[in-house]
């Protein structure tokens, strides 16, 4: 009984991290420019990375009895890096000059790169 809950528990991650990814592709499909696109990328598919890892690390912990400490550092280091990423390529893109899609309804990076032209402008 034990070890058919757990197997279910496994599989409700697994399941879980497939869906985030399956989001992940949908979205990278149709969503209209880099911006909504490297959003849907770096949220939804580092939950679905996150949530399968948490289902491999429950797999060989609570069936094989092995506890693999590499696969939290790994869960930890998406966990950072994945969202860190995907601002840092929205940035480069609005920083390169690539244009918002037309159904964008605010722009929060005008201002603050406006007000840093003023200021080199000054110098």
């Amino acid at each position: 009984m034990t070890e058919m809950l757990i197997n279910s528990l496994i599989v409700i991650f697994i399941s879980v991290g497939v869906f985030f990814i399956l989001v992940t592709a949908i979205g990278l499909i149709r969503l209209p420019d880099i911006y909504s696109r490297a959003h849907a990328a770096s949220k939804s598919a580092t939950l679905g990375v996150m949530s399968i890892l948490i289902g491999v690390f429950l797999h060989f912990w609570l069936i094989e009895g092995n506890f693999n400490p590499r696969i939290i550092l790994g869960i930890v280091f998406l966990f950072i890096t994945g969202p860190v990423g995907g601002h840092m390529m929205a940035k480069a893109a609005y920083f390169s000059g690539v244009p918002l899609a037309k159904e964008t309804v605010r722009d929060d990076m005008a201002p603050l790169v406006d007000k840093e032209a003023t200021k080199k402008e000054q110098l």
